[in-house]
């Protein structure tokens, strides 16, 4: 009995504290390369941080094992934004309008995403991630969108980071729908590749005005992701984007519940 007053005793200390016995859940953060630099934006970390989520950055690697044993100490995981993905990983030649590939980036990203759908760790994919998410579970990219979408709108802004330059129209009942809480919201835009063919088992959600996918979730909703950056408006302070990292925050919190 006196244990059980001294554990309560404790517990009481602490809460106050904001020390309280459930741990806030672990989001893997991948990183991009610089030379011998690895990185990730303090734009992604901090929204991980707002969310409720502890950020930790996954530094790149292309060894199968320490992929693994990286993604046994993380809850969920944010695939974050970089350069173009190789053609050749989905099937297709290479656009004359194709940018800068990064092969050992290709191979980190594919093998994080893949093993961590496969042992039901909840993934968020922004912009290259949602490319890498479609590319891993079978789908395929839009190479260049100026050159093979027709009446493309502008999708690399010349504007803040926490601007949005062009509207989205969001499938009501998905779940971007629900976080979001609209069916149309302006969105920032940096990229000139999509998603073009989408992923067995994963559909779109989002649509920019030409067609250009911005959104796609799987059935089991435990991976989706956006072609545009909620990051870029949550490190600013505003909160219309906030709800989608939330959400990647709570499925983690799951997960770890779930181990």
């Amino acid at each position: 009995m006196k244990r059980f007053f001294f554990a309560a005793a404790v517990l009481m200390l602490l809460v106050p504290l904001g020390l309280s016995a459930q741990k806030k859940p672990v989001i893997g953060v991948s990183c991009s390369i610089d030379g011998s630099t690895v990185e990730a934006g303090m734009t992604y970390v901090v929204s991980v941080r707002k969310a409720g989520g502890i950020p930790f950055v996954i530094p790149l690697t292309t060894s199968g094992k320490e992929i693994d044993e990286y993604l046994d100490r993380i809850d969920g995981l944010l695939m974050i934004g970089g350069e173009d993905v190789s053609p050749l990983l989905f099937g297709q030649q290479p656009s004359k309008s194709l940018g800068e590939v990064v092969p050992d980036r290709d191979i980190y990203d594919l093998a994080l995403i893949r093993k961590a759908v496969k042992r039901g760790i909840p993934v968020l994919g922004i912009c290259r991630g949602i490319q890498c998410l479609n590319i891993a579970m079978g789908g395929d990219l839009i190479q260049d969108i100026p050159s093979e979408v027709q009446d493309a709108i502008q999708h690399r802004q010349n504007a803040p980071r926490s601007y949005g330059s062009h509207t989205i129209t969001i499938t009501k009942g998905s779940l971007m729908a629900n976080l979001l809480g609209v069916d149309e919201i302006a969105v920032n835009s940096f990229h000139h590749q999509a998603c073009g063919k989408v992923a067995p088992g994963y559909k779109v959600t989002a649509r920019a005005s030409d067609g250009v996918i911005e959104a796609i979730e799987s059935a089991d909703g435990k991976s989706f992701g956006v072609q545009f950056h909620p990051e870029g408006f949550v490190y600013s302070g505003k909160k219309e984007f906030l709800p989608i990292f939330q959400h990647l925050v709570k499925l983690a919190g799951e997960y770890a519940a779930s181990r």
